[in-house]
């Protein structure tokens, strides 16, 4: 059994995947996260004891979770940190043989740090720009000069990772504990960048916190921007404010645990693609175990749905484990998970040549692993 299970999970991290809810500070490296929360220590910032047995354990208890919520808070408040982070955790995903990234984070304003949205971004930019231990293809919408993306499945590599390509595009999120006048700034920044690698607008952050109406005319703006729009739904209980985010139909939605009768129903009609983070969802309560997770009932009924990690630092996770653990706890077949990973394609935020680049990539692998 122990082999038939490596063998899987060989498989699953050889497997060409979309990573569509993933969020920057939360898939922070545990060593890096160790490392610069040290330093903050030492300058007496912070607390380092008080995090460090934190930070070093896997199966964080949900309130340990928060603790480390408030440690990022504090980290990517400092633009070299930022770059470093995102330079980083492109990185990771690259070795976990994911092909297309969506990263989202929230861009910050912080006058004591010299920061403002517009720098911050800047920051995560040149993260992406320095990673040299793959390629990063940051495509501009406007121009179709760059290579195409020619990713060969992982045997194919021979182990080296400087042969891999990975489409990195950003999301701009709105936090919840924006103002109206803040969140319209992130959309228009997200309008500003858009040539820089920026594809569209989150809607994330403390579900408990905040009123819907405060970010509609936000998201009502991007929409008539044509920005791609994709919302955290569903976390919590909140039925008025369910019913208002499938009224207004964003590309995606990243979540939706606690729907009711009536609420899955509409969510089933209206097709809209749902990000599922297994992992995530169970360890903060939004699904009772994996076993009685709704990734199960939505699948069943064929709704469109990509496998993502949420924050694959904080739940100790990786989008290879996500797909091992669809496999293990609901029993999918190899030809199935293929499947499962190629209609991701389909929901990303970028063009059509990227999802004709990205369609071939998984032509060519298909043959490979499902044989």
């Amino acid at each position: 059994m122990e082999k038939e299970e490596e063998e899987m999970r060989e498989w699953c991290l050889a497997l060409p995947k979309v990573e569509l809810h993933a969020h920057l500070n939360g898939s922070v490296r545990d060593s890096t996260l160790l490392e610069l929360a040290k330093q903050l220590g030492d300058k007496g910032v912070i607390v380092f004891e008080d995090v460090k047995d934190v930070i070093m354990k896997n199966g964080r208890s949900l309130p340990e979770c928060f603790q480390l919520f408030e440690l990022y808070h504090i980290l990517t408040t400092d633009h070299d940190t930022v770059t470093r982070i995102t330079k980083e955790v492109v990185e990771d995903f690259a070795m976990e043989n994911v092909v297309y990234l969506e990263i989202r984070t929230t861009p910050k304003n912080n006058e004591a740090k010299g920061m403002t949205k517009q720098s911050y971004m800047n920051a995560v930019i040149k993260g992406l720009k320095a990673v040299e231990a793959v390629e990063v293809v940051l495509f501009d919408s406007n121009s179709r000069t760059d290579k195409p993306l020619t990713c060969a499945p992982s045997s194919e590599l021979g182990g080296d990772v400087s042969k891999k390509k990975i489409y990195v595009k950003l999301l701009l999120s709105i936090d919840r504990r924006e103002t109206t006048l803040a969140a319209l700034d992130t959309v228009n920044l997200a309008m500003e960048m858009k040539d820089q690698g920026v594809i569209g607008i989150d809607l994330s952050g403390n579900p408990v916190v905040g009123e819907w109406e405060t970010y509609l005319p936000a998201l009502e703006r991007a929409k008539q921007l044509g920005i791609p729009i994709t919302v955290h739904c569903g976390e919590v209980a909140n039925r008025k404010e369910i019913q208002a985010v499938l009224d207004f139909c964003p590309q995606r939605l990243g979540h939706v645990c606690c729907l009711n009768d009536d609420e899955w129903k509409k969510l089933k009609s209206l097709m809209i693609p749902v990000e599922i983070c297994l992992t995530s969802n169970v360890m903060t309560g939004g699904a009772p175990s994996l076993e009685l997770h709704h990734f199960a009932d939505l699948y069943n009924v064929k709704h469109p749905l990509s496998l993502c990690t949420d924050d694959s630092g904080l739940f100790s996770t990786s989008l290879s484990n996500e797909y091992y653990l669809v496999a293990s706890t609901f029993g999918l077949s190899k030809a199935e998970l293929f499947q499962l990973a190629q209609d991701a394609v389909e929901f990303v935020f970028a063009g059509d040549e990227v999802k004709k680049t990205l369609r071939e990539l998984f032509r060519r692998a298909e043959k490979e692993l499902t044989t």
